[in-house]
């Protein structure tokens, strides 16, 4: 019986290629993660209103979510964040506060923009800090004033996902898992 010697080899060629793949697919996808604990807004020596720091603070859990980037995304208080591991505290303080009016945006687009400055810094809770920004966030056509929180929070999540974070301390069981083959015995041993 004669085979196809090219079909052969093209088969044999993608399944090594699947089963070099599948364990570093596996290994990528258990590699541990970091969770972060968002701070309630400071708003520093801004008059900033209270629905202000509110629409910021919960605007930015809900962008910092949609990221992907973290494990869980903790609010201030979270009583998780005493157990986490990997945990990086997120505080953000308000530097700039430009009162815009939602009225002159509608008349003419010169004039009546909301703009709003904080500095955001992603740190340890042991206080070293892995990063620190100025992020931006305006509202200058149309929408409430409201909306620049909106805009804001999504440029501290665009800056935090696009930062290069340090990797996160794995646990001992999956540091093995991921360093040994699949056919080797893992022995762990527990402080």
């Amino acid at each position: 019986m004669k085979t196809n010697r090219p079909a052969f080899l093209i088969m044999t060629g993608i399944l090594l290629t699947l089963a070099i793949a599948r364990p570093a697919r596996l290994s990528a996808e258990s590699a541990a993660q970091w969770t972060v604990q968002v701070s309630k807004v400071d708003s520093g020596a801004v008059g900033l209103t209270p629905s202000f720091r509110v629409a910021i603070y919960e605007n930015l859990l809900q962008e910092l979510s949609k990221t992907k980037r973290f494990k869980e995304v903790l609010r201030d208080g979270d009583q998780k964040a005493m157990n986490a591991t990997n945990l990086l505290l997120l505080r953000t303080t308000v530097k700039k506060y430009t009162e815009g009016s939602e009225t002159r945006r509608a008349v003419t687009t010169i004039t009546g923009a909301t703009k709003l400055t904080v500095q955001t810094q992603l740190f340890t809770p042991g206080g070293k800090i892995i990063l620190d920004r100025t992020v931006n966030g305006n509202v200058r056509f149309m929408g409430s004033n409201l909306r620049a929180t909106h805009n804001l929070a999504r440029n501290i999540a665009k800056t935090v996902k696009k930062s290069s974070l340090p990797e996160p301390q794995a646990s001992a069981v999956s540091k093995a898992m991921t360093s040994a083959s699949s056919n080797e015995a893992v022995f762990v041993e527990l402080p």
